[in-house]
């Protein structure tokens, strides 16, 4: 059975910092790139940042680069966010997501049920 299962949300103020975890299961994680998105109420989901399936190369949104960074270790089957500065506007439910291209146009991909954030003094 595959799983993804998200952990690390929580209530922060302002400037505060969490880590999310993303642990993968029934899958063989380490061929998934990982994606982090975010969904605040009343708004789209959004791609926040990715690592590849080897760790090698990150990528962020404008919006949180510099205070996100996402990591993997695929020994532990695990996906990490951490996320520091952390204002009002970083709240929302955030998704792991693992993604591999198989065919042109064709994706599998495997979701997290989704962890809260909210910042809030």
């Amino acid at each position: 059975q595959v799983q993804l299962v998200e952990s690390g949300g929580g209530f922060v103020q302002p400037g505060g910092s969490l880590r999310l975890s993303c642990v993968g299961s029934g899958f063989t994680f380490s061929s998934y790139r990982l994606r982090w998105y975010r969904q605040a109420p009343g708004k789209e989901r959004e791609l926040v940042a990715l690592v590849t399936s080897t760790g090698g190369v990150t990528n962020y949104a404008d919006s949180v680069k510099g205070r996100f960074t996402t990591s993997r270790d695929n020994a532990k089957n695990t996906a990490y966010l951490q996320m520091n500065s952390l204002n009002p506007e970083d709240t929302a439910v955030y998704y792991c997501n693992a993604n591999r291209p198989l065919l042109p146009g064709y994706d599998v991909n495997y979701w997290g049920q989704g962890t809260q954030v909210t910042v809030s003094s």
